[in-house]
């Protein structure tokens, strides 16, 4: 039994992982933003996760934060990510094709997000 729950875990690290791509790998909170993307990119229907280029405005540091925005027309999302006056906004590619359906994940999804903060 000890074994297949380890196996799941691992699968779904490795699902996590194939999901993440495009230029920029780091995310923003360390160890809590890496959590957050996992925790998003488990969803069944978010097909790619692409981290874009983390903007400081000011000091570092406070508490780390995530809201899904507004799905585009083909049902994509955006993740914003901050932490302190530091902010990432990460491009979540879904498998769905309208704003609607969009519209549902995003909500889905930020409701994981208020359980896990």
């Amino acid at each position: 039994m000890t074994e297949n729950k380890s196996g799941l875990q691992e699968n779904a690290q490795n699902s996590s992982k194939n999901k993440l791509g495009g230029a920029h790998t780091t995310i923003i909170g360390g160890r809590a933003g890496k959590k957050l993307i996992k925790l998003v990119s488990q969803h069944p229907e978010i097909k790619r996760v692409i981290p874009s280029v983390i903007t400081v405005k000011g000091i570092a540091g406070g508490s780390l934060t995530g809201k899904v925005l507004r799905a585009d027309s083909r049902g994509n999302l955006r993740l914003l990510i901050s932490e302190g006056r530091s902010f990432q906004e990460v491009r979540l590619v879904t498998t769905v094709g309208t704003a609607e359906e969009g519209d549902r994940i995003m909500n889905e999804l930020n409701e994981i997000l208020r359980t896990a903060l």
